[in-house]
């Protein structure tokens, strides 16, 4: 029964993306699925259309901004959240349950209306950064997790041997925690690249991001390209659970979760 209740589970979640990839093969002008045919010709059009291209770069640059914001910002705040005794512990605490409780709706309208008084929309770089902040618990958890596995011993012998805090900090803590700065770094980039919500409230035209660029092609008409782009999310999500399996090693990025 438990078997059963599993596979019906992995079934349930794998139905969309294998439909959504199946109808990126069809030859006809309208998503359908069974796939009538096949052929890779709307993976070429998507390749060889300006506004995707530029959509996708965009998307790219986003995401970038946001894994150089979150990444530093991040691990120090896991390193501090999981060694000291902070005086506002209780309120980080609920901070790390924002993603789970505050809809994203409300987050958007209001990093919306911060930058719009500061007149920054418009740009790229007030994305990168609302998605670092909004994300941001995550990689909280992930490097807290790992310095919470961390042995305090081999910093301390490093005191020990004659290294400050700077050369213990870099040579033996950092190291010790990058499987969980990995981990968080990959899920931001993953977050950010496909985020849509709070990418639709802060883009226009002029900096339209792939998630947006496809939600405005959905109005129109379903055809086959927007199921092309549809798989490129998924192999990007694919690529980054290859690259944690290979930096990493999943089995210890499920147990930092």
């Amino acid at each position: 029964l438990f078997r059963g209740l599993v596979f019906f589970c992995i079934l349930i979640l794998s139905i969309p993306t294998i439909i959504v990839v199946g109808a990126s093969f069809t030859t006809a002008n309208i998503v359908s699925f069974p796939p009538e045919g096949f052929t890779l010709n709307w993976y070429g059009k998507v390749a060889l259309a300006q506004d995707f291209r530029q959509a996708f770069i965009r998307s790219l640059i986003v995401s970038a901004i946001c894994v150089c914001i979150s990444v530093p910002v991040g691990t120090l705040a896991g390193l501090a959240l999981s060694r000291y005794k902070l005086r506002f512990a209780n309120a980080l605490q609920i901070y790390l349950l924002l993603p789970f409780t505050i809809p994203l709706i409300s987050s958007g309208i209001g990093m919306m209306l911060l930058f719009g008084e500061w007149h920054a929309l418009g740009n790229l770089w007030p994305i990168g950064l609302a998605l670092a902040v909004i994300n941001l618990p995550f990689i909280i958890w992930s490097v807290a997790s790992s310095a919470g596995a961390l042995d305090r011993d081999i910093e301390l012998a490093a005191s020990s041997c004659g290294a400050g805090r700077f050369e213990t900090f870099w040579f033996v803590t950092l190291p010790g925690v990058m499987p969980g700065v990995i981990t968080g770094g990959l899920l931001m980039f993953v977050l950010a690249m496909t985020e849509f919500i709070v990418s639709m409230l802060l883009t226009d035209a002029r900096t339209v991001t792939l998630p947006v660029l496809v939600y405005n092609s959905l109005r129109s008409i379903i055809t086959p390209d927007l199921a092309a782009v549809s798989s490129i999310f998924v192999v990007i999500a694919l690529l980054a659970v290859w690259l944690l399996d290979r930096l990493v090693g999943l089995e210890i990025f499920l147990k930092s979760k």
